[in-house]
């Protein structure tokens, strides 16, 4: 794959926006379509072109990425009236860097099979910051041959790109992911209450335990976010839940028991109950903060 290959890119959200810039950036020509069209003006002012449809992308295309919200989302983009499939070339290529089910996956590449188009499942980690960066953590499921043949693509958005089995096997390693994380984030919500409860300096909380055992990119990142009162979204609690709903699903499909994670699920409840699922997904501390009677912030003065 090479610069002259043409990129299709489907959904200009707080992840896929930067994705696609940098992609842009790369050399590729690339043609975009969101459904909240005013989200794609940077990309168009950039030297992107704009497409009426996933369709009218995937016509103008080699290879299409797609990041959208939900498996719904990704089976309407790629499957619905207006969908990738209808414009299908026998050597087209769809990635989709979303997170969803697993099982659906594997589905809608089977189906994309049958019209000759290959299809990687390569969902991604590293938020706002890894996505405008190109920093991303890819995690990739299809067939080696198609990983080997889109890993420049692939490069141009992430620094470590791993293939990790057939379709199906890049989400799945996903949702291994994103149970490590939300485990991350409470033990930083517990840890950071408790600090705030017994009085101590938060700042020198944090500088103290990221350099110890207890570090992490969740406790780096996310951890000065809290105890300054920034909860602007690098990923969504709304998003987060989601992905903890894909997570018990295929658990409970598996017979795995993950007794933290549905924890963390009802956590997350408490939060979007009060109207907060467009917060960043480290607004969890709130639910623990209400619970405590405590607030983990840096007090003024």
């Amino acid at each position: 794959m090479t610069e002259v290959t043409r990129v299709g890119f489907i959904g200009l959200g707080i992840m896929g926006a930067p994705m696609a810039m940098n992609v842009l950036r790369a050399g590729y020509p690339l043609t975009v379509w969101n459904r909240t069209a005013a989200k794609a003006e940077p990309l168009l002012a950039a030297g992107a072109r704009w497409a009426d449809s996933p369709a009218e992308v995937a016509r103008a295309s080699d290879v299409v990425i797609t990041i959208v919200s939900d498996t719904p989302d990704v089976e309407e983009v790629i499957l619905g009236p207006q969908g990738i499939i209808h414009a299908a070339r026998p050597g087209m290529v769809v990635i989709d860097m979303s997170t969803i089910s697993p099982h659906a996956t594997m589905r809608i590449a089977r189906r994309l099979a049958e019209v000759g188009v290959e299809m990687l499942d390569a969902p991604v980690s590293g938020g706002d910051i890894g996505a405008r960066e190109g920093t991303l953590s890819i995690m990739v499921g299809g067939k080696r041959e198609v990983f080997e043949r889109c890993l420049p693509l692939l490069q141009t958005m992430g620094k470590r790109i791993t293939h990790v089995g057939p379709n199906g096997a890049g989400q799945f390693t996903k949702l291994v992911n994103q149970i490590i994380v939300v485990g991350n984030t409470l033990a930083m919500a517990e840890g950071l209450v408790f600090a705030a409860k017994a009085g101590l300096d938060l700042e020198k909380v944090l500088e103290a335990v990221t350099a110890g055992a207890a570090g992490s990119w969740m406790l780096s990142h996310r951890g000065p976010q809290i105890i300054q009162g920034d909860f602007r979204p690098g990923f969504t609690v709304r998003l987060q839940q989601k992905d903890v709903r894909l997570v018990l699903e295929a658990a409970r499909e598996m017979a795995v028991p993950l007794p933290g994670t549905a924890l963390i699920h009802q956590l997350y409840h408490a939060v979007e109950s009060r109207g907060l699922g467009e917060e960043g997904n480290h607004a969890l501390v709130k639910a623990l903060e209400w619970l405590a009677g405590v607030e983990a912030r840096v007090k003024e003065g």
